[in-house]
């Protein structure tokens, strides 16, 4: 199937069902899970997305098929691929290489956290950032990981111009330890001025659990918890 038809059959499906879909990916790979754990932010969430466990060739094949499908579905266009140390690196390698398979070449790079004072030195690596980046990763929690790549984007001559995501968690940030009403995703998107394509988000998670018997127990915990922090959705 090349890239026409790949898109073709997302347009039927539609985003929603694409992300319903990978939803119940994440569930079966073990990296979507559902309990009790502590965020970076210090709250107590009743899911956990650990997008590390994507960690064979099977499951990250399918998962570069999923932001594939994505942003074809997103009409976001790109000259460059950037995948940020350390996750975004196999992420944004997989999704160039997926791209490749649907006739899509693109050039992918990414950084050390350290720079090399041997060799090519410095901290890029790879294809030269030039033109519209698109910078892969796996989510956007606090934007900091955005921002640096914006840095060095910017530094390199390029335009950061867009981001891919696997999940949008569509709560509030923090600034300074306290809440505020956006949500790292639509600072990246309203502040700073990029796209962003997630594969799914909060809203379709919350969906697919309702949809299925199975999930039915966690369904309140994940309602309780986008009620106290979630983001207004139409700001």
């Amino acid at each position: 199937m090349n890239s026409a038809q790949i898109g073709a059959q997302d347009a039927a499906i539609g985003q929603d069902g694409l992300a319903q879909e990978f939803v119940q990916f994440a569930i079966d790979a073990g990296v979507l899970r559902f309990g009790e754990f502590k965020t970076k932010a210090g709250r107590m969430s009743p899911y956990f997305f650990n997008a590390g466990l994507f960690d064979d060739g099977a499951k990250l094949q399918r998962l570069a098929q999923f932001y594939a499908r994505a942003l074809q579905a997103s009409g976001i266009e790109f000259d460059v691929i950037f995948g940020p140390a350390y996750k975004g690196i196999p992420l944004g390698a997989a999704v160039a290489v997926e791209l490749a398979r649907l006739g899509v070449n693109k050039p992918f790079a990414y950084n050390r956290k350290e720079a090399k004072d041997h060799g090519e030195g410095g901290t890029l690596v790879g294809a030269p950032l030039k033109g519209r980046v698109l910078i892969v990763d796996d989510v956007i929690s606090a934007g900091t990981a955005v921002r640096e790549s914006i840095a060095l984007i910017r530094g390199a001559g390029a335009t950061p111009h867009a981001v891919a995501i696997a999940l949008d968690r569509q709560e509030k940030a923090t600034e300074g330890g306290q809440d505020v009403p956006w949500s790292a995703v639509q600072y990246v998107r309203d502040t700073l001025g990029l796209q962003v394509c997630a594969i799914a988000d909060l809203a379709q998670l919350l969906r697919h659990l309702q949809s299925t018997d199975k999930f039915l127990p966690y369904v309140d915990a994940v309602s309780a918890y986008r009620s106290r922090y979630g983001v207004d959705l139409r700001t």
